[in-house]
């Protein structure tokens, strides 16, 4: 046996004894001078060979030994916390990663709350605050002569990634602020910071970048990437695959390294080189992890492709993560992130070609009519964004090679997206299909839609702004002329041109501008022709009059004289449905759509029965077109609502429209009326007052004796199709309208004799229908359950409709937990709430 290794062998031995027997505090210190000797700490160092023989073989065993010997007797066996300062060195002096395990293994294994537990927690704060988390991460980094000892790397990871977790359980409410997560994970990206410092300082000190490993196989930098945390919130790492995953929350340590390496990074090639080399050995397990994070906490793509280089075109996993699961599986980016994300594959040749063909696959999963059926509205807008800002980076150069391919995706997407019977899915087709347009295609005919503008519309249309490619200026995109939706330009200027002059010539200004204008608002136009006075005469002006103004003068007075004369309106109120019916705009008439749909309303209250019945038979009748079946649906809705009115009686008159000719004040009445009473009111002097509010309105449900006529006849032929009519094929929009007003039907017949055979019907409606595919008609068939629950009587259900809800009660829970539209979900969350409202008087419900 070698006699040098032997004395060392021989010291510990004799120290150990000395620590567990002796209680002579100056013999103890004396013995733990002598062994710092072994770790260089001493001016008398022991030889080299003997502190490695020490580090490698000894110092645990010997650590372990203090641990054992900690108390508070022990400690105080020398005055002024020597003795404690003196144990305390070995764990900050000595090799940091044994004195780190060791630390965490003794916090593991003591008991719980004891003073061990606590001296070693505190020292384990000391430990990391004073950089000893550096030095492990130094250590596993510099070149060894021996073989690596991944166990070693594997638990290290295991104890650094859990130490909040596991100091946090084991403390419990006497846990240190250090160990906290929100304060230990931005120390630990600290600590990454500056073991990448002296990397980078190692690799300067050689002046060439050559001095770079070559390979993955070098192990400075898996020693490193091994320490980095790199799994993300809610993943795990994995160690090995028979250990347990450790969870660790990765924006909290890259929330700290991105902005220092921004910085770092900024005209440092080396520092690039380093952060390149870095990503491109992150093991696939944790790449996406890293990549999400660094798209998150990068301020742009200039700082992410300083960061992650051309790892998209060198890692398989990381281009998939990149241009796939970011764009396609996930939409949980922000646009801050989706234009870093998508601008860092612009900014280099070599990615560019990635950003074409993710182009080219979010077009054709826009343009899926599957994907607009089942992905949530969300996560469309996500990718229509994408769509836009992809177009805004891609110059005409780029888009002409593949125009082709990139139209037939647009007008499919375009196509199946203005089929749909949901108006924010119409709205983004029209707005990618004005923007895409101008840009695949800038020499063709421009798409023109008519959309309300509003926040989306123009946050989508400023990311649709062309940026300067990166292959040269002449490719940042043709004028966007087109793609405003809109063309104000012209009004624009007319509005304005009048507004330039004065306002750079005050002193030429005489004093006209003092006066107020006179409100002409209210004012209305004088016509030449008089308005019919009866009901007949309105007929006969709307059917035969060649006099224009007279025709408008006609459907201004209508509504009012219908409710004026109910017993002549009844003679002609068929004959009149049809002619309003199918009466066409010939004047450019404002208003028209919301006069012919009053007049409708007002005759469908005064003869409810008949005109109803007429209107329910012409639903399902050839030769009409869609507008007009919804048009039908929509008076059936308003006119039941004013008939299931409380007090209606006696106050539908005045709800008629004056006539413009006759009655130009009329409109003007009640304005100076308002104003007078408030005047009034507020210098009355009032002793007492009654109650503030009025009795509510009171009388019988007039729509009760004619809620069949009403809701029967909708539900007779739905599942016939028409040459020109088809609701269970392409006519959905109409389906789901019709869905919605069988509903609102059934809300409004509460309390009515026929709400029972109502909702039985409707139920078995919703039953045969519940499975569509179309978003807008399950939403109507989820309010339809939800009106039949508000409607029907707790008893009435319980007794008649007990085997309907029970069937509805299995969909409306896969519907909310499955469905992929957010308002089915929330529709079919709140009739499972009206359900559990019944649960006591529908017992079985209840049951499993």
């Amino acid at each position: 046996m070698d006699p040098e290794v032997s004395a060392v062998r021989l010291t510990v031995w004799e120290a150990v004894h000395i620590l567990s027997s002796s209680e002579d505090g100056g013999r103890i210190f004396c013995t733990l001078g002598s062994l710092k000797r072994y770790l260089g700490a001493t001016e008398n160092p022991a030889l080299p060979e003997e502190q490695e023989e020490f580090v490698r073989i000894h110092f645990s065993t010997f650590l372990r030994c203090l641990v054992s010997k900690l108390s508070p007797d022990w400690l105080e066996l020398l005055p002024d916390g020597q003795m404690e300062e003196l144990w305390a060195s070995f764990f900050l002096e000595g090799p940091a990663d044994q004195a780190f395990l060791v630390l965490m293994e003794s916090i593991e294994g003591a008991a719980s709350p004891s003073f061990c537990l606590m001296k070693m927690a505190q020292l384990l704060a000391r430990f990391l605050s004073v950089g000893r988390m550096a030095t492990v991460m130094e250590g596993q980094c510099r070149q060894q002569a021996g073989p690596a000892f991944p166990l070693l790397q594997e638990t290290l990871l295991t104890k650094v990634v859990g130490l909040p977790d596991r100091l946090g359980n084991r403390l419990q409410r006497e846990n240190l602020a250090t160990f906290l997560p929100q304060n230990y994970f931005p120390l630990l990206g600290e600590e990454v910071l500056r073991v990448l410092q002296v990397v980078v300082d190692s690799l300067r000190a050689r002046c060439t970048l050559m001095a770079l490993p070559p390979s993955p196989s070098c192990p400075r930098w898996p020693g490193l990437l091994r320490l980095l945390p790199v799994s993300g919130p809610g993943e795990s790492l994995r160690p090995r695959e028979t250990e347990a995953p450790v969870c660790f929350p990765s924006e909290e340590v890259l929330g700290v390294l991105v902005p220092r390496l921004t910085v770092l990074t900024q005209g440092s090639c080396l520092w690039q080189r380093v952060c390149w080399c870095l990503v491109e050995r992150v093991p696939d397990w944790a790449m996406e992890a890293v990549l999400k994070g660094c798209v998150e906490a990068a301020p742009g793509p200039e700082v992410l492709s300083r960061l992650l280089g051309n790892v998209v075109t060198k890692s398989k996993k990381a281009q998939f993560v990149m241009t796939r699961k970011l764009l396609f599986l996930q939409y949980s980016c922000t646009m801050p992130m989706l234009q870093s994300l998508l601008g860092y594959l612009a900014m280099d040749s070599q990615r560019r070609s990635l950003l074409k063909q993710a182009l080219k696959e979010l077009l054709e999963t826009w343009g899926s009519s599957s994907a607009i059926r089942h992905v949530p509205l969300v996560q469309q807008r996500y990718v229509s964004k994408a769509i836009l800002i992809c177009l805004a980076h891609l110059g005409e150069a780029e888009l002409r090679d593949s125009r082709d391919e990139l139209l037939a995706s647009l007008m499919e997407g375009v196509k199946s997206r203005l089929d749909s019977s949901l108006p924010p899915v119409r709205r983004l087709g029209m707005i990618v299909a004005e923007v895409a347009s101008a840009r695949i295609h800038p020499e063709g005919p421009p798409l023109k839609f008519q959309y309300e503008e509003d926040e989306l519309t123009r946050e989508m249309l400023a990311l649709a702004m062309p940026r300067p490619a990166a292959d040269g200026p002449s490719e940042a995109g043709p004028s966007f002329a087109p793609v405003s939706g809109e063309t104000p330009d012209r009004e624009t200027v007319d509005r304005s041109g009048p507004q330039a002059g004065p306002e750079g010539s005050d002193s030429e200004l005489d004093s006209d501008d003092e006066f107020v204008p006179y409100d002409m608002s209210v004012d209305r136009e004088q016509r030449s022709s008089k308005a019919p006075s009866y009901v007949r005469g309105c007929l006969e002006a709307l059917t035969g009059s060649e006099d224009w103004e007279r025709w408008e003068a006609a459907l201004w007075a209508l509504e009012g004289l219908i409710f004026r004369s109910p017993a002549a309106t009844q003679e002609v109120s068929v004959e009149l449905a049809k002619v309003l019916l199918h009466l066409e705009e010939k004047t450019a008439m404002a208003g028209f759509e919301g006069l012919r749909q009053r007049a409708l309303v007002a005759l469908t209250v005064t003869d409810p029965a008949r005109v109803a019945e007429y209107l329910t038979a012409q639903f399902y009748a050839l030769n009409y077109s869609l507008r007009q079946r919804m048009d039908i649906l929509d008076v059936l809705t308003l006119a039941a609502q004013e008939l299931s009115r409380p007090g209606r009686l006696g106050k539908a008159p005045q709800q008629g429209s004056p006539d413009p000719g006759s009655q130009p004040g009329g409109a003007v009445v009640p304005a100076w009326r308002a104003v007078v009473e408030e005047r009034v009111r507020r210098k009355t002097r009032q002793f007492s007052k009654g109650s503030a509010g009025r009795a509510p309105a009171v009388g019988p449900n007039e729509f009760n004796s004619v809620a069949g006529y009403f809701f029967f006849p909708l539900l007779q032929h739905f599942d016939r199709p028409l040459v020109t009519f088809d609701l269970l094929g392409d006519d959905q929009l109409v389906l789901g309208r019709l869905a919605h007003t069988l509903g609102a039907l059934m809300y409004l017949a509460v309390n009515t004799t026929v709400a029972v055979p109502m909702g039985k019907a409707l139920l078995e409606f919703v039953w045969a229908l519940r499975f569509h595919g179309d978003a807008y008609v399950r939403q109507g068939l989820l309010s339809a359950v939800s009106a039949v629950l508000l409607s029907v009587p707790a008893e009435r259900l319980l007794a008649d409709l007990l085997d309907e809800l029970l069937e509805a009660r299995s969909w409306l829970g896969d519907v909310a937990e499955k469905d992929p539209d957010k308002d089915c979900r929330l529709l079919a969350v709140k009739a499972l709430l009206l359900l559990e409202k019944l649960r006591d008087k529908l017992l079985p419900l209840s049951s499993p």
